[in-house]
């Protein structure tokens, strides 16, 4: 830049620096006025930076306006929440049935309001009345959820023949000493939830446009617990092995072969005896030196083995829905749990034969 363009640049740093200044900026009029100085010195920046230091970094503080006193309906404001969850209204009626099933009842057959020799059919009918009652999505009563489970408990052991019996003949047991719950259930607890049973009652969209109940999130969630529990258990063994593959993977070669297609295992290949297909690296045929004959039969027994894995899911898939058909007498989707197919299993039979 010639000395012309510099003094031209400088002039305008100092334009800048003046209007800077008149708005009581004065860290930036300071700033551009240096900058002039750098570019074209003249008396005219210096002057003017002399007057900008003499007023100190900033100019003078704007003076603030002391807040107003906040009137009657301010503090109203701030003291009242901006939300409040709306109460949640109930009637006697409801109120009633829920105290009369966690106080008032002594077995189950009270619970539901029927007799000793009542038939399934009654049994269920009873239940469905109570449920379209109790349901904590349509009765907001102090206890409601409680009462709900108590009926949906009541109701998966009458039901069930082998339960009903023996509930019947430790119904005659005197009372422990504890909670009115603990009277009458006696330690029979059903295995399914009270929302999970209400669920295989009327189906899901019982109560339709309604989301779920804080209740049943709640129940939702002791399952996923329990199986979390559960998963965490099983997989013990599972993460021991892969801490020690894991510690001693600068010792361990890469695998040969895989069972799914990889990244690293992109060529297909099947076995000579069983036609079991497996994946290998694209050098196994110039750097694997070992016998392909027991790499092959190691193949086959291993993808035998998770056949048998799969097979057992399969088969206790069908017989838990089988079961459940069963328990609540539909004949329907008894059938269907008949029909469920296990390819995995049938897959096994032909290599077998």
């Amino acid at each position: 830049m010639t000395i012309e363009g510099n003094k031209d640049e400088a002039d305008r740093c100092i334009t800048i620096a003046q209007n800077a200044f008149s708005e009581g900026n004065n860290e930036k009029a300071e700033k551009f006025l240096l900058k002039a100085e750098r570019l074209y010195p003249s008396a005219r920046a210096k002057e003017l930076l002399t007057r900008v230091r003499a007023a100190g970094p900033t100019g003078a503080a704007p003076k603030r306006t002391p807040p107003s006193t906040p009137n009657g309906e301010d503090v109203r404001r701030r003291k009242t929440p901006a939300h409040q969850p709306p109460q949640r209204e109930y009637t006697s009626d409801q109120i009633d049935a829920v105290r009369r099933i966690n106080t008032k009842c002594k077995d189950y057959y009270e619970i539901l309001g029927v007799a000793k020799d009542a038939s399934d059919g009654d049994i269920k009918k009873a239940y469905k009345k109570l449920a379209l009652q109790l349901h904590p999505d349509k009765n907001h009563a102090p206890g409601a959820a409680e009462a709900f489970k108590a009926i949906g408990n009541a109701a998966a052991i009458l039901t069930d023949p082998d339960k009903r019996n023996q509930y019947d003949l430790r119904g005659k047991e005197p009372a422990q000493q504890h909670t009115h719950h603990q009277y009458y259930a006696r330690g029979f607890e059903s295995d399914l939830t009270a929302e999970e049973l209400f669920n295989m009652f009327f189906g899901a969209t019982a109560f339709p446009g309604g989301g779920p109940t804080v209740y049943t999130r709640r129940r939702a969630r002791e399952p996923e617990q329990r199986e979390a529990h559960a998963g965490l258990v099983q997989l013990l063994p599972v993460l021991v092995l892969v801490l020690l593959s894991m510690m001693s993977g600068f010792f361990i070669s890469e695998p040969v072969f895989s069972l799914t297609p990889t990244a690293k295992h992109p060529v297909p290949r099947e076995t000579n005896n069983l036609k079991v297909p497996y994946y290998v690296k694209e050098n196994f045929h110039t750097d694997y030196q070992g016998s392909l004959r027991r790499l092959e039969m190691a193949i086959e027994e291993e993808y035998i083995v998770n056949l048998r894995h799969a097979c057992q899911r399969e088969r206790n898939y069908r017989d838990s829905m089988a079961w459940k058909a069963r328990h609540f007498g539909d004949a329907r989707q008894y059938a269907e749990a008949q029909k469920l197919r296990t390819p995995s299993c049938e897959k096994l039979q032909s290599f077998q034969r």
